[in-house]
């Protein structure tokens, strides 16, 4: 997670305690919080020009800056707006009923009750705003419902999970001990997030790939240096053992460059863009390549384009056969 989304993960849960706390020493709100003195400076410096939207100054939270200065106690004020009733419109009830059905993909058990009961009262209170929400169906491609009642369990208890795993692009069923760290929704699937012991590091399964899963009595494990991963952006990250492939892209083929993580290194002599892919799955790349009709080829290394060539030349070949 980058520093700001860290931040405004942390102050969405500060004010709120901050106002059912107040005159709390700034020592023990960063204790509380995990980060250092200043860092929580900092957040609340932001908080300043925080409030409701059109806002102006004198209208937005307050914060006595003076007391941090000498190790003193907080104090916000001009929040009174946080107690008042949450009003939506129909677009933004819609809009979180919608995301209230993705989350509700990505818990079990009591988590699952609360939500679904959260769910139910906003559809309640939103009337006609439901029949627009219905409109957004939120399609996730289900999973073992034991698989995954076990890992949301497992993260409450915050217990070791030991996983079979096929790995499809090996058709290999592999044995895995795993810290769990969450569970998510991307692309329409379900993932557990974790530490894995096999590969000493964190890795995404998609839980409709697990084929086993064990709680185990072991309790989670401390990993120093390990964040929670940004899958916003890019759901998938390079292993240590990826490689790097340097391919040309024709200028019908150009689109790529939206879909893959890549290093531009400009057009070569016939016009084609080169850019530097990171890959650890030499098998999709080579499927991508063949797949793209001619409009990509593999620059580097030279033992894949070799195999480039030479699959596609037994291919025609097979064609000229028939």
């Amino acid at each position: 997670m980058s520093p700001s989304a860290k931040q405004i993960e942390r102050m969405l849960a500060l004010v709120p305690y901050l106002r059912s706390n107040d005159g709390v020493p700034v020592t023990e709100v960063a204790e509380l919080f995990g980060v250092p003195k200043a860092q929580i400076v900092k957040d609340l410096n932001v908080l300043w020009f925080c409030g409701l939207p059109e806002a102006v100054t004198g209208e937005m939270i307050d914060v006595d800056m003076d007391a941090l200065t000498t190790d003193g106690v907080v104090y916000i004020d001009n929040a009174d707006f946080l107690e008042r009733p949450l009003r939506l419109n129909g677009y933004e009830a819609a809009s979180l009923i919608t995301a209230l059905r993705a989350l509700k993909e990505t818990v079990a058990g009591r988590d699952l009750a609360a939500l679904e009961s959260a769910l139910a009262k906003l559809i309640a209170a939103t009337g006609g705003a439901e029949r627009g929400a219905s409109a957004a169906e939120v399609l996730v491609e289900d999973a073992e419902s034991q698989v995954h009642e076990q890992a949301a369990e497992a993260l409450r208890q915050g217990r070791r999970l030991h996983l079979q795993y096929r790995v499809e692009s090996r058709d290999e069923l592999t044995d895995r001990d795993v810290d769990p760290l969450r569970l998510i929704t991307a692309e329409g699937r379900l993932y557990l997030e974790g530490w894995c012991y096999r590969a000493q590091d964190v890795r995404l399964f998609r839980l409709d790939r697990i084929e086993g899963m064990t709680v185990l009595d072991d309790r989670v494990a401390e990993h120093e240096g390990v964040e929670r991963r940004d899958y916003a952006t890019r759901l998938f990250h390079p292993d240590e053992d990826a490689y790097e492939a340097v391919v040309a892209l024709h200028p019908n083929a150009l689109w790529v460059r939206e879909y893959v993580d890549h290093t531009e290194l400009g057009p070569d002599e016939d016009g084609w863009v080169r850019i530097k892919v990171v890959t650890g799955d030499e098998a999709w790349l080579k499927r991508f390549v063949l797949r793209a009709g001619g409009n990509i080829r593999v620059v580097e290394p030279t033992r894949l384009a070799e195999q480039v060539v030479s699959e596609t030349r037994a291919s025609l070949a097979a064609y000229d056969a028939e």
